[in-house]
């Protein structure tokens, strides 16, 4: 790679040099509000060639970075559509979820249910209050 760059150098060296010693006239440069003084035309060649490098390489390098950016923002949209996506759909997962029947509607139905253990309800049939109207199970211990 040194090597390559080395003989890349020399290569531009030297072609500046045929070229400054090509034209080798004195040239007189106006730059419409004023006048440069009369220099070598083979110098003023490798002067705007150098001048046009550097001033395109920077374009090329303001234009890398705009695309850049554009890459960027466009990768990021991307990112924040997907997350807005498992977003909505964890929000039907907890909607499902919230909406979902419990384990006791499940199992005993719509209705309320009220569990009563063996002394609770022999302390109700003594008061006569005895539920009508809702289920009613019962806890009894085993022996």
């Amino acid at each position: 790679m040194r090597l390559l760059l080395f003989v890349l150098l020399f290569l531009s060296f030297a072609y500046a040099l045929g070229l400054v010693l090509a034209n080798n006239t004195e040239v007189g440069v106006n730059l419409l509000f004023s006048q440069a003084p009369a220099m070598n035309l083979g110098l003023l060649l490798i002067l705007c060639l150098i001048l046009g490098i550097v001033i395109g390489m920077l374009l090329a390098l303001l234009m890398f970075r705009v695309l850049q950016n554009k890459w960027e923002i466009s990768r990021l949209q991307k990112l924040n559509n997907n997350l807005q996506e498992q977003v909505t759909q964890a929000n039907t997962v907890i909607d499902r979820q919230a909406n979902a029947p419990t384990v006791e509607d499940a199992v005993y139905g719509a209705t309320t249910v009220r569990i009563e253990d063996d002394n609770s309800r022999l302390n109700n049939r003594s008061n006569n209050v005895y539920p009508t109207d809702s289920a009613v199970l019962t806890k009894r211990k085993r022996d």
